[in-house]
């Protein structure tokens, strides 16, 4: 039985994947600052799940919650990272307490838990980190700047993370969904900035404008989507990134596309910046 540790699992994704994991028979260390929420949310498992506290912007919380999952089970086979918030304001308007707050749980919460995870992994030679990023880890949009610059952050620091630990035997993925029916844009998970700047009316004022009517009609289904993680978990030689939703893998091609042709349309430039013995050397 795979042991999974779950990090926002009292909804959304989270509790999504604990379920379906549950259901097929595995363990699951189910984290939220709210545990009890995890056990009304999933009951009938027993000694199956361990739902504990845990705030990810608390490094010693996280280690103790990962010394209590492998008090528990022993091991820890997939790591999911998947607490995270957001902030929805132009990257002027945004304060930066706001800011962050946000940086606090995407970035150094996601930090402060694989940390905690990794030397258990690394002394079981085995395991698979999942890092919960977003369609905004790779294209950012007006309006969310500073959230989509968390998950920038999350998809360079995997992407390294994967190049250390490969050879040890463990394996990284990065999970980019794009707009799924959770609660990600309730204001319990999204925190609208107050200040306005009518400068920024056309474009992140849009975007804000937009956010309440999407709220709960989004494209993807988080049900599909959580099984499809739990399909990565499966693979033998998964992705290092892993696009979820038709809108997230639109973006992905908008976006490799525009890289292309801004990489091409600017080489020139790129390539004259070189010592001359280089640029002879390459005749």
């Amino acid at each position: 039985m795979t042991v999974w540790f779950i990090t926002g699992a009292s909804r959304g994704f989270g509790l999504e994947i604990a379920r379906q994991a549950l259901e097929r028979g595995d363990r699951v260390v189910a984290t939220a600052r709210r545990p009890h929420e995890i056990e009304q949310a999933l009951p009938g498992h027993g000694a199956r799940l361990l739902a504990v506290p845990l705030d990810v912007t608390d490094e010693a919380q996280a280690a103790s919650a990962v010394k209590a999952a492998t008090d528990a089970f022993g091991e820890i086979d997939v790591l999911v990272n998947n607490a995270g918030r957001g902030v929805l304001g132009a990257v002027e308007e945004t304060s930066g307490d706001a800011v962050r707050a946000v940086y606090d749980t995407n970035v150094f919460g996601l930090l402060n838990v694989t940390r905690a995870v990794l030397p258990v992994m690394r002394r079981q030679g085995r395991g698979h980190v999942l890092n919960l990023s977003s369609v905004g880890g790779f294209e950012g949009v007006a309006g969310f700047g500073v959230y989509c610059s968390t998950k920038f952050a999350v998809e360079g620091l995997s992407e390294a993370l994967h190049q250390e630990v490969s050879p040890l035997g463990l394996k990284v993925t990065v999970i980019e969904p794009g707009y799924f029916r959770t609660d990600f844009l309730d204001g319990t998970s999204l925190h609208v900035e107050e200040q306005v700047i009518p400068d920024y009316e056309a474009t992140a004022g849009a975007v804000r404008g937009v956010v309440p009517g999407l709220n709960h009609s989004q494209p993807g289904d988080p049900v599909k989507g959580a099984a499809a993680i739990l399909r990565l978990v499966d693979t033998a030689e998964p992705p290092l990134r892993a696009q979820l939703g038709s809108d997230c893998a639109g973006a992905m091609d908008r976006k490799v596309a525009q890289l292309s042709e801004e990489s091409l349309a600017w080489r020139e430039l790129a390539l004259s910046t070189d010592h001359d013995d280089v640029i002879a050397a390459r005749g």
